[in-house]
């Protein structure tokens, strides 16, 4: 009985000695500086009410700016993305207790068809990532799962989390989350996901 409860005890130890990935660092570092970044695109941002959300989208509606999109996530956005390719941006929130916590986004190109080797999900994942750091900053790492078999780019600034990966053949998907409400890890339901 001895050996056993040593034996765990020592496992116990050793996994808790593992080494700490470039991610784990960067998410620590930037959750302890206290920086509160809430800014997420086109005025719209954390915390922000159902309402204010709303109103905010509605004045760009009626600019020309957003749309109604043929999408699960409601609200079309065409942005600009460095290659000049068409592209939309389909966007719609998350709110916790009426505050706007979580943005998923998913690009793709207007243009795509199959074996088209212009409007690849790769390609697009480089004009993504391009607009992002437009409005960003450069500083996105690259993380993979434990199987290495998914990866993503990833960027913290304080409490904005954000993570770009490819979804599916058409589609680029990219989360923002305020790490403030919510850990990357309840969204996940602990899948093995980057």
């Amino acid at each position: 009985m001895k050996y056993k409860v040593l034996i765990f005890g020592l496992m116990a130890l050793a996994l808790s000695c593992q080494p700490k990935t470039e991610y784990d660092k960067l998410k620590e570092r930037e959750l302890a500086s206290g920086r509160v970044v809430e800014d997420l695109f086109l005025d719209l941002r954390f915390g922000m009410g159902r309402k204010e959300f709303f109103a905010t989208c509605w004045e760009h509606n009626k600019n020309g700016i957003l749309t109604n999109g043929a999408h699960y996530l409601q609200i079309e956005y065409k942005p600009e993305v460095p290659s000049g390719k068409s592209v939309r941006m389909n966007f719609y929130p998350q709110f916790d207790d009426n505050h706007l916590y979580f943005m998923p986004m998913e690009f793709q190109y207007d243009s795509w068809f199959p074996g088209n080797e212009n409007f690849t999900n790769d390609k697009l994942l480089v004009d993504v990532l391009g607009l992002l750091k437009e409005w960003y900053g450069e500083d996105f790492l690259e993380v993979s799962n434990k199987s290495k078999t998914v990866k993503a780019f990833v960027r913290i600034d304080g409490n904005r989390w954000i993570r770009v990966f490819i979804k599916d053949m058409t589609t680029v998907r990219v989360e923002m989350l305020d790490l403030r409400i919510k850990d990357i890890a309840d969204m996940t339901n602990n899948r093995d996901e980057a």
